[in-house]
């Protein structure tokens, strides 16, 4: 069975995206760049809600993107996504499928269908639904080393308990730090 990974960077100070939805702070040079297009080798399928897609589908396919960062940007482009809305009308990014009810229904179809591994980045609501339901087996948490004060967090709306198992971490020169966790079921 495929696992569903789910991975974010956030703030010291647990912040996902700044009070406006910004991602400015986000410490990304070639380190992580390899790091990224690694991971993205070991996924075949990327799932989205609307907010974290537009703001995705806005920026792989242009031509800044493709110029700062081409290896990540043909990875993003050319890979499979899903995007959860029950708001868009349509899908444009290439190699996008809308789906537009039934998230866990569909999501346990695409675990059971044949594949590499499933990502999600960002997407925080989309994630809640997802480790509401147990269909989340391992969350990589990237911690950046500035704090931005204000935004919102990784877990907002976890009203929970949700315990993990460590797994292992990995430093970056630039300070980043990524912690591997499993969801250890209640």
């Amino acid at each position: 069975m495929r696992k569903i990974i789910f991975q974010n960077l956030i703030s010291l100070d647990g912040f996902f995206e700044g009070p406006n939805k910004e991602i400015d702070w986000h410490n990304v040079d070639d380190e992580f760049n390899k790091f990224a297009n690694e991971f993205l080798d070991s996924v075949d399928l990327l799932l989205f809600g609307r907010i974290t897609y537009e703001l995705m589908a806005s920026y792989w396919p242009t031509e800044n993107a493709i110029k700062d960062d081409p290896m990540v940007a043909n990875r993003m482009n050319s890979i499979s996504k899903i995007v959860f809305s029950k708001t868009l009308d349509k899908a444009e990014w290439i190699n996008t499928k809308l789906i537009k009810e039934n998230v866990v229904d569909e999501i346990l179809k695409l675990k059971q269908l044949p594949g590499k591994d499933i990502a999600v980045f960002g997407s925080s609501d989309l994630s809640l639904i997802l480790l509401q339901h147990g269909l989340i087996d391992e969350i990589r948490v990237l911690i950046n080393p500035v704090v931005i004060g204000n935004g919102k967090t990784i877990f907002t709306g976890i009203n929970e308990k949700l315990k993990l198992k460590l797994l292992k971490t990995k430093s970056f020169e630039s300070g980043n730090v990524m912690i591997y966790y499993n969801p250890i079921k209640l």
